[in-house]
């Protein structure tokens, strides 16, 4: 398999630069990689219209007229899967970052080491999404990719998974636990989150990217955004 990578990058030099340490980092971990690089975001989506098949997007974030951050949120609409890694050689952009699931944000000069690890990071995140968690409903086997599942939540002996559907059954919800991977977290007694579909938190609520708003119970704050912070 070889992993499909785009770089956008309206320097040229900054681009051919982040394209060898790709190069060294597949050759290290003898793995295949198609690398494509694009001058601005204009040009990747030009692109992306026609090919959706990227794994990875490293992506400058000061770009002509649409900037990176404005390209990532545009990718976030339809694609929860495609790894996007910020490089810039800016710091000020950390929280649009966390906005868009954003896998890492580096700054430049980018470091080699550095940079394998993010990515070797981002193929086990980009594994686990072929991981499914099995519901028997009604008689019939249920399939639902875990990278789907927003969260889970229990109401009073009732578990609802919310993903692409909601599915209700009765079952505890530390059941399911065994079977999701480390995407997942659980918050206080009555939810489980994917981690990579939370927008914000606060210390009262988890924003999830498409505008649903949870509770956070008392406590729940600080070991919640240990994983986050552990996850990314």
């Amino acid at each position: 398999m070889a992993y499909h990578i785009a770089v956008c990058d309206d320097n040229p030099t900054d681009s051919a630069y982040v394209r060898s340490l790709l190069d060294f980092w597949a050759k290290e971990r003898k793995i295949s990689i198609q690398a494509e690089t694009f001058p601005s975001s204009e040009a990747f989506l030009f692109r992306y219209a026609e090919d959706k098949t990227f794994d990875f997007l490293l992506l400058d974030i000061e770009m002509g007229s649409m900037d990176g951050v404005t390209l990532a949120k545009r990718v976030r609409r339809e694609d929860q899967a495609l790894q996007i890694i910020f490089i810039t050689g800016y710091s000020d952009y950390l929280a649009d970052g966390y906005d868009v699931s954003a896998l890492h944000y580096l700054l430049k000069p980018v470091n080699q080491e550095k940079l394998s690890s993010v990515l070797d990071k981002g193929i086990e995140k980009l594994r686990q999404r072929g991981r499914f968690l099995n519901l028997e409903l009604s008689g019939e086997l249920v399939r639902i990719p875990l990278c789907e599942i927003r969260y889970l939540e229990v109401r009073q002996n009732y578990v609802t998974v919310h993903g692409k559907k909601d599915y209700t059954m009765k079952r505890p919800l530390r059941d399911f636990e065994k079977e999701l991977d480390t995407s997942f977290h659980r918050v206080g007694r009555s939810i489980i989150v994917n981690l990579s579909f939370i927008r914000r938190v606060t210390k009262t609520e988890i924003h999830l990217l498409e505008g649903t708003v949870l509770s956070l119970p008392r406590g729940a704050y600080v070991p919640l955004n240990r994983a986050i912070i552990t996850y990314t």
